[in-house]
C-alpha cells in the first residue's frame, strides 16, 4: 500500500512541477547524493520506496513533507483530485502558503540540452567560487590560454569606435558584407550578392534565427552525431526534431552516408554539416561532400554548413565549401572570426545564402523578419571584418609545424594514444580531439558521472560524450587540444 501511494504521489508531483527524472538525478549529484535513473524508475513504478536520506532529498526537491510523500498521512487527506491534494500539501509544507503564482520555464525547453555550459560546468563554477582552480577543456575559448587577437584588428576597432555608436543595416555594415562577399567568391560559393550576407552576434545567433524561421512542429533536420550541441538545441527549441546521423570514427569521423540516407523521411527539411568538425576535428573530403549534395538534391533538402573553422586546417589539406558543389540547391554557409582571429568575445559571425534562392523565397522573407527584429549585430565587431579577412592572417603561423595549434595537436594526440585504454583519431582541423575511453578497463558506467568525478578529483573540466549527442559506448569525450600548453 505504501509503495503504491508513494509512486502515485511522486508521479503526480513530477507531472505537476514539470520535472523530469533526469532533473532529479542532476539535482542529487549537486548535493553529492547517489541517486541513479534505475532507482527513480523503481520508485515511479511502485516497486520500492526510498531510504530515509533519499526520501528527504526527494521531499525537499519537490517541496512537500516527507511523511506525506510516503503516504503516512493518507487518512488525513481530503478525497478528490490527487493533483489538488498535492497542491494543498505543497502550500502546507511551506507553512501557511502565500498563494503566489509560480513561474516555470517554457515546456519548449524540456528536451533542450547544452552541456557545453551544462550541469558539469555548473559544478565547476561552484568549485571555483570556493577558491579551487579549474583547468577548463570544455569550450573553445582562445583568450584564457594566451591566444591573442592580432594587433591590427584591435587598432582598427579602436579607431572606428566613435563611428559605431548607432545601429547598422539589419544585415550588417556595407564594408563588412562586401569583405564577406569577396571571401565567398574565393571559396567559390555561387550566386551570392550583398543582400545574401547577414552578420550576427556570433554564428550561434544566426543558427538560432535560421531554425526559428524554418521549422514547424514535427519538422526534421539531419544533424551529425557527435555534433556541436547548439545545433540540436536550436532545432528542438524551434519545434523541430533533430535526427542524428552517425559520423564514423573508423572512417576518420566522416559522415556515414548510408546512415544519413536511412534517416530521411517525408518530414526532413534540411541536412546540417559541421566542416571542419567540432568536436572531432575532422575535415570532410570533396568526395564525401559531393555525396551529401547528391542526397540533398535527390530529396530536395536544404543544406546548412557550419564552416567557422575553415581557416584552421593543417597538414596542407584544403577546405571545400559544400555550397560550391551545389549551385542548384539552397545552401546557408556559416563562418566568423571567433576562432580564426582569436576574438571569441567580440561576437562576430556571418551567414551566406547561396545557390537556388528562388525555391527559398518565402523562407528568406522569414529570415529578414527575424533579422530586422533584432535590429543588427554588434557594430564595433562588424567594423573589423574587412581588416581581419583581408589583412595579415596570424592564424597561418599557428597551423604549420612549429606553430602552437599544430604542435599542441601533435602533443595531445600522442599523449592520449600512449595511455592504455584511450585512443583518438588525429584531427586535421579546428581545436579539438574526441578521444575514446575503454569503459570496461576503467569501470565507467555513466559518462556524466565520469566527467563529474574527474572534475572533483583532478580539477579538470571536460564534456561527456552525451553532451555532444553521442550515445555510443565507450564514452568519450570533449577535449580542446588548444587548451593544452606543450
Amino acid at each position: 500500500m505504501e509503495n503504491s501511494i508513494f509512486a502515485e504521489r511522486l508521479n503526480t508531483l513530477l507531472k505537476e512541477k514539470q520535472i523530469k527524472q533526469i532533473d532529479l538525478v542532476r539535482m542529487a549529484e549537486k548535493k553529492e547524493i547517489k541517486l541513479g535513473k534505475s532507482h527513480i524508475s523503481q520508485y515511479v513504478s511502485g516497486k520500492t520506496v526510498p531510504r530515509k536520506e533519499i526520501l528527504g532529498f526527494l521531499a525537499q526537491a519537490l517541496e512537500v513533507d516527507p511523511d506525506w510523500l510516503l503516504g503516512k498521512d493518507e487518512t488525513d487527506m481530503v478525497k478528490g483530485d490527487p493533483a489538488d491534494n498535492i497542491k494543498s500539501s505543497i502550500l502546507e509544507s511551506k507553512g501557511k502558503g502565500d498563494g503566489m503564482r509560480e513561474f516555470k520555464k517554457s515546456t519548449k525547453l524540456d528536451n533542450v540540452l547544452y552541456d557545453v555550459r551544462g550541469p558539469v560546468v555548473d559544478e565547476a563554477a561552484r568549485m571555483e567560487n570556493e577558491g579551487m582552480q579549474i583547468l577548463k577543456l570544455n569550450i573553445g575559448n582562445p583568450a584564457p590560454f594566451g591566444f591573442r587577437t592580432p594587433d591590427e584588428v584591435i587598432y582598427d576597432m579602436r579607431r572606428q569606435l566613435t563611428e559605431c555608436e548607432g545601429y547598422s543595416d539589419s544585415r550588417g555594415l556595407f564594408a563588412a558584407r562586401k569583405a564577406i562577399m569577396q571571401y565567398a567568391q574565393i571559396k567559390k560559393i555561387p550566386n551570392v550578392t550583398m543582400d545574401d550576407i547577414y552578420t550576427g552576434n556570433g554564428v550561434s545567433e544566426l543558427i538560432n534565427l535560421c531554425m526559428s524561421a524554418l521549422l514547424d512542429d514535427g519538422d526534421e533536420v539531419l544533424v551529425p552525431s557527435p555534433d556541436y550541441p547548439l545545433w540540436t538545441a536550436c532545432v528542438t527549441l524551434a519545434g523541430g526534431t533533430a535526427v542524428h546521423y552517425v559520423c564514423d570514427e573508423q572512417a576518420e569521423w566522416n559522415p556515414d552516408i548510408d546512415d544519413m540516407k536511412k534517416k530521411i523521411t517525408s518530414r526532413t527539411k534540411a541536412i546540417v554539416i559541421i566542416n571542419p568538425n567540432n568536436p572531432t576535428g575532422a575535415l570532410y573530403p570533396k568526395e564525401i561532400l559531393q555525396q551529401i549534395v547528391d542526397i540533398a538534391r535527390e530529396h530536395q533538402l536544404m543544406i546548412f554548413s557550419d564552416e567557422i573553422y575553415d581557416r584552421l586546417v593543417m597538414d596542407d589539406e584544403e577546405h571545400v565549401s559544400i555550397a560550391s558543389l551545389a549551385p542548384d540547391l539552397f545552401c546557408v554557409t556559416y563562418s566568423g572570426l571567433s576562432k580564426s582571429h582569436m576574438i571569441a568575445g567580440f561576437r562576430i559571425g556571418w551567414m551566406i545564402l547561396s545557390g537556388n534562392k528562388r525555391i527559398a523565397k518565402d523562407y528568406i522573407e522569414g529570415i529578414n523578419m527575424l533579422s530586422n527584429m533584432r535590429l543588427c549585430s554588434n557594430v564595433p565587431a562588424q567594423s573589423i571584418v574587412q581588416t581581419a579577412l583581408w589583412g595579415y592572417q596570424s592564424v597561418n603561423d599557428y597551423i604549420v609545424p612549429g606553430g602552437r595549434v599544430y604542435e599542441q595537436r601533435e602533443y595531445v594526440y600522442k599523449a592520449l594514444n600512449d595511455i592504455p585504454g584511450i585512443s583518438a583519431v588525429k584531427p586535421k582541423a579546428a581545436f579539438y580531439i574526441f578521444p575514446k575511453i575503454d569503459t570496461k578497463k576503467f569501470n565507467i558506467t555513466d559518462d556524466e558521472k565520469f566527467a563529474l568525478d574527474l572534475l572533483k578529483d583532478k580539477k579538470i573540466l571536460l564534456i561527456n560524450g552525451k553532451g555532444f549527442n553521442w550515445s555510443d559506448r565507450p564514452f568519450p569525450r570533449g577535449i580542446s587540444s588548444k587548451n593544452r600548453s606543450t
